[in-house]
């Protein structure tokens, strides 16, 4: 139950950081990397196929919500 409440809570910091400046995080700056690590690890996780079908369906949204913001001349 733990697991599922600090996926929440990271899911949740993600999508408000990135409604906030219209960009995912990145590992550039390093206030960030924690952010961009834990997409990294969830990526790495939905593309082995071990994410939850709840937890696969929310972060399919999230990175269609963060593929949305991107710019004409910009690779995402």
């Amino acid at each position: 139950m733990i697991r599922t409440e600090n996926w929440n809570r990271k899911y949740k910091d993600v999508w408000d950081f990135v409604t906030e400046h219209q960009r995912g995080p990145t590992r550039h700056h390093p206030e960030e990397a924690r952010l961009m690590n834990w997409m990294k690890y969830n990526r790495k996780r939905l593309n082995k196929g071990l994410l939850s079908p709840e937890k696969k369906e929310l972060f399919i949204r999230l990175r269609n919500y963060i593929s949305s913001f991107c710019r004409v001349n910009q690779y995402c």
